[in-house]
């Protein structure tokens, strides 16, 4: 049923877009940047931005969206972890596209391309062939290459000239600190994300780096212009990213205190009885290895580019040998 249902979305995706292409916009054509907030899922995170293309002239309206991916993909979690997932352009009826943020409560910001007639032809063409099975894949990379930087490197593109900002945002930031926002600092989410990224994270952002992240480029773009001064934004409509949060009892720093109080309590029942719990060092020992498994396989074979060695990788076995000096120190 899943793949019947998602041929037949495909299908009329095709539809939408041989129908498009002998059409050209009319002058009351609005093109604009959709900023969609977090949602709830760790992919969702950070939010998410596409492209609209309205003219009613025309009767269209239809959402172009570089954030397409298949969890039907062949060995799609193995090519996840390599960093060898391949994205692609989508299209739809801004109705459809809408419908899912309506559903789960979640703001779609909009902001109007303050484009001439010939720019946003010229978008509306760079979309279409964008779309074409031969284009419409890429390969996608978290920081340098995903839903919000393709959208930004298509406008600048179309536009011709080189876009300025006075929005200086998180600007020498780390890719880090920055996520860390995101995902919430004490979240487990975070936690794992920092023994993941090596020192390359903690680099400072530049301002065009932080585009990454569809928050900082709706502000980015809220106070864009061209070199002679020309706004590229017509109107604006931007507002807050509502932030997780994490309870005390789900955050990593209780995790971690609660761990260290239970192997504290076993090494005191050790000294008591005068010997060593093997299981306990076991159940330990094993989850860390194959944390440094798969660290050194992504820092050698995968494409992620901030994945390496750091010193956060030592936090859980520290963590444990502090709670086993009671035995040890007797």
């Amino acid at each position: 049923m899943r793949c019947e249902i998602r041929t037949y979305i495909l299908c009329l995706l095709m539809m939408i877009s041989f129908s498009l292409k002998a059409q050209t916009l009319s002058d009351e054509a609005r093109l604009s940047l959709l900023t969609c907030t977090p949602g709830e899922e760790l992919y969702a995170r950070y939010g998410h931005t596409a492209i609209r293309v309205c003219d009613q002239e025309n009767n269209i309206d239809i959402v172009f969206n570089y954030g397409i991916f298949d969890f039907d993909t062949d060995h799609f979690y193995w090519k996840f972890v390599k960093g060898e997932t391949w994205y692609e352009l989508g299209a739809s009826s801004y109705r459809w596209f809408m419908h899912e943020y309506i559903l789960t409560n979640r703001p779609v910001y909009e902001q109007t391309l303050n484009l001439s007639a010939e720019q946003r032809e010229a978008l509306w063409q760079a979309l279409l062939l964008n779309y074409q099975p031969e284009h419409r894949q890429y390969l996608y990379n978290f920081v340098f290459d995903n839903c919000a930087t393709r959208p930004f490197v298509l406008i600048n593109k179309v536009i011709g000239d080189t876009l300025l900002s006075d929005y200086e945002g998180y600007t020498g930031t780390t890719y880090r600190a920055f996520i860390r926002h995101y995902t919430g600092a004490l979240s487990w989410e975070n936690a794992g994300i920092n023994l993941l990224f090596g020192p390359k994270a903690d680099r400072p952002m530049t301002s065009l780096q932080r585009l990454f992240l569809p928050e900082e480029l709706m502000r980015y773009m809220a106070q864009a212009h061209q070199t002679d001064g020309t706004p590229l934004i017509s109107e604006n409509q931007i507002g807050p990213f509502p932030l997780p949060t994490t309870p005390w009892y789900a955050s990593w720093p209780f995790g971690l205190a609660l761990y260290a109080l239970i192997v504290a309590a076993v090494s005191l029942y050790d000294r008591r009885r005068n010997k060593w719990s093997w299981a306990l060092e076991m159940a330990a020992a094993i989850p860390y290895v194959l944390l440094l498994i798969i660290v050194t396989f992504l820092t050698f074979f995968s494409l992620h580019p901030l994945v390496g060695f750091g010193w956060r990788l030592l936090i859980i076995p520290a963590v444990h040998l502090c709670a086993r000096l009671i035995y040890i120190v007797r």
